[in-house]
């Protein structure tokens, strides 16, 4: 049985006529038309084409680009950001067009591999880079070539981005950043992976209240092998804590100062929770989202989704870091400790909404 469309030799003529018409459109057939038709076609047949014949289609969609309205190719793209039966070549050619064309693809095509995204670092433009930075679960390869990077704007992407994996040697490359770089600091230190003898480094640039942050967070008195071993076999032994009510003077002046300098932002929410300090981080979101510390505790411990994807909303915690935020506050409180895949889907409405909408809701329901 022949292909549906079948590209044989006479239907490989009447593709030569359809590129002629591409580059002269006759009456009754619109560039934007046959656009979509050559696309439709190549992602349907992707696999079954030769070289020839990808070729063909991607020459003709290349002639088209200019002449095509810009929404006619967003709405391609978006439409195949999340499609794993794409043809590949098809999702790099759109990669490779305006970054409103490229971005949805970029931040969530799984068929975009390393490979690519490392080619996309080293000829594109930032603003391409910048969406590279904040594709989810970026590879260490990736990361340390975004870090050589001398745009402020792909830096501070990278560094915010939770899910991404980097390495002790960048960091280092990014902490000698930080010296110049404005703001780099303040998003470094707030991330939870951050080596602490880097932190202590920037604390000979950063300002007063990011230092008194950094020395709070990561200077840790030494310990002994064997005093670690038994401290973590007791934690793992004994019943979660329970909250402390009130939390400690020292706690509630740090978090006072961290807000009053600018400093309290959703990286020390993250930081902070992944270091177990569930009374610090409960006391932080709290006065982050500006409610009494109980009322938020009696929101954001219910057993449900919802109240944490809206706290999470309203602080700026992206949706990509919300699993992680929902497994070790449930964790520290002994309680459920694990999305299944299908939740997720509960809070996308959520996270498209505006982080002024997200605090309504959770003050409509304190």
């Amino acid at each position: 049985m022949g292909r549906p469309l079948g590209l044989t030799a006479h239907d490989m003529s009447d593709m030569s006529r359809l590129a002629q018409l591409a580059t002269n459109p006759q009456s009754g057939a619109s560039r934007e038309e046959i656009y979509l038709a050559v696309a439709s076609l190549y992602r349907i047949q992707g696999t079954g084409l030769n070289a020839r014949e990808r070729d063909l289609m991607r020459d003709i969609l290349r002639r088209l680009t200019r002449d095509v309205e810009m929404a006619i190719r967003v709405a391609l793209a978006q439409r195949l950001a999340e499609d794993t039966t794409a043809p590949h070549d098809l999702i790099l050619l759109l990669v490779d067009d305006s970054i409103e064309v490229a971005r949805p693809l970029i931040l969530n095509s799984p068929l975009l591999t390393e490979a690519d995204t490392l080619r996309l670092i080293a000829e594109a433009g930032i603003a391409h880079l910048e969406a590279v930075a904040r594709r989810p679960h970026i590879g260490e390869p990736v990361t340390a070539a975004l870090a050589r990077s001398e745009h402020e704007s792909v830096l501070l992407a990278l560094v915010r981005n939770a899910t991404a994996r980097i390495s002790e040697s960048t960091y280092c490359v990014l902490v000698e950043k930080s010296r110049a770089v404005g703001g780099l600091a303040e998003t470094l230190a707030y991330r939870c992976d951050l080596p602490p003898q880097l932190a202590t480094q920037m604390c000979e640039w950063v300002s007063g209240a990011l230092k008194t942050y950094i020395q709070t967070n990561y200077i840790i008195a030494p310990r002994t092998v064997d005093t670690a071993l038994a401290e973590a076999n007791k934690a793992i032994n004994s019943e979660p804590p329970a909250p402390k009510d009130p939390p400690p003077d020292s706690a509630h002046k740090l978090i006072e100062k961290l807000a009053a300098s600018g400093q309290l932002k959703a990286g020390f929410l993250m930081r902070v929770l992944s270091q177990g300090q569930a009374d610090l981080f409960d006391l932080a979101f709290a006065r982050l989202l500006d409610v009494e510390l109980e009322s938020f505790r009696d929101f954001f411990y219910r057993d449900d989704l919802e109240p944490v994807a809206l706290a999470c909303r309203a602080a700026g915690i992206d949706r990509s870091a919300f699993p992680t935020v929902f497994n070790l506050s449930r964790q520290a409180r002994g309680g459920k400790a694990l999305i299944q895949p299908n939740e997720m889907a509960q809070t996308k409405s959520i996270f498209a909404l505006s982080r002024p909408a997200a605090l309504t809701e959770i003050r409509a329901y304190i």
